[in-house]
């Protein structure tokens, strides 16, 4: 028998909501944990200013009193208005390979959503974009990303069997960071630069790149991705708490900006070095000595690196300012002998964004879905 039960987003609830997924893959080699209080974070209405146009029900499944699965419903009503859709989602779902368990659990997002006036389920997906999304349909060897969601194979194979199909694809590539700029790179990145006046910008302090171009990067993306599947236009408050979040991480050796002679940005690259084997160390957390991992993973050897984010605004889509990104940031690869780069998730319909690829030695290894159905 399984009993559902629909949780408070306490603290302390979310710390055992995120520990019920570590639990599950303890000892799998190619999952990444995520950090917890990154998590606990995401979930917290009263720490996440995505809550201003979003609301979520927490759900575990329990067999005996033992935990057994988890699942998050999300409403986006931004993305709703924008859209004129209906749509619920569900996120940060994880169960046993019981059929059982995995129904009981979709049956409960599947009954909010209808309670609350959707007539459509979605995911996996998160609050918004720069959450993790997309359930994993090929590439269950290969090691995750800290950005990405690693699933078993089963996890898919459940969803048919429950009604869903596809909605949609990402595809992720990885990549040889060749021993040098590829000519044609720089043939084009030249003329990029000498056509449309455009120049890199590069820094050495991350409190400048906040005060001078923070709230312009994340201005950037939404210029950039608004047009992509689901994507959750990004608040002022959402922009102000991922700054303070997420700029302080970075290797500003791996951050690339582009400006145009006005000194609007108008392209940037972020890349980090690869976090996975530091956070499955970690087991995701940084305390007591998880701390050491990450740090390590931050500063230590590493033969992989992460693309974490290209965006170039659509005045200049198409018009090569992405082999002026790779002009700069090759060569930092080739200094911190990183012999691999991995893409993040792409729509499999977007080639303006895998034709970047096309003159690296590269294996797409790995496909992620969402997955939908009627309510």
């Amino acid at each position: 028998m399984i009993e559902i039960r629909e949780i408070e987003p306490t603290k302390k609830n979310l710390r055992l909501f995120t520990k019920f997924q570590t639990d599950l893959y303890d000892g799998n080699p190619y999952f990444v944990p995520p950090m917890v209080y990154d998590d606990v974070q995401t979930l917290s209405p009263s720490l996440n200013p995505a809550f201003e146009f979003c609301e979520e029900a927490l759900f575990m499944a329990y067999r005996d009193g033992k935990p057994v699965g988890r699942i998050a419903g999300i409403i986006n009503h931004q993305v709703n208005r924008r859209h004129h859709e209906k749509n619920a989602r569900f996120g940060f779902i994880d169960f046993i390979d019981d059929h059982e368990v995995s129904a009981a659990l979709m049956k409960a997002v599947e009954d909010w959503g209808r309670r609350k006036g959707m007539n459509k389920l979605i995911g996996p997906l998160g609050f918004t974009d720069l959450d993790h999304e997309g359930m994993l349909v090929e590439g269950f060897e290969e090691l995750s990303t800290m950005a990405t969601i690693y699933n078993y194979p089963y996890y898919p194979q459940h969803m048919e069997r429950l009604g869903y199909r596809k909605e949609s694809d990402w595809v992720e590539f990885l990549m040889e960071v060749p021993d040098q700029v590829p000519e044609r790179y720089s043939r084009i990145a030249d003329i990029v630069k000498a056509k449309f006046g455009l120049r890199v910008v590069k820094y050495k302090s991350r409190k400048r790149v906040k005060r001078e171009y923070g709230h312009a990067l994340f201005h950037l993306i939404n210029d950039a991705y608004k047009d992509l599947y689901q994507y959750s236009e990004l608040s002022e408050r959402q922009i102000e708490y991922y700054i303070n979040q997420y700029l302080d991480l970075l290797n500003l050796d791996l951050l690339t900006l582009i400006v145009d002679k006005n000194d609007r940005l108008v392209g940037v690259g972020i890349s980090m070095p690869s976090m996975s084997r530091a956070l499955q160390k970690s087991k995701g957390k940084f305390f007591p000595f998880g701390w050491y991992h990450l740090l390590k993973g931050l500063k230590g050897k590493n033969d992989r690196v992460d693309l974490l984010l290209v965006a170039v605004h659509p005045e200049y889509q198409n018009k090569g300012v992405n082999a002026l990104l790779f002009q700069d940031l090759i060569p930092y690869y080739i200094a911190n002998g990183y012999k691999y780069a991995e893409s993040n998730p792409e729509m499999e319909t977007n080639g303006k964004v895998q034709s970047q690829w096309e003159y690296f030695n590269t294996r797409q290894h790995r496909r992620r879905r969402s997955f939908s159905k009627k309510i």
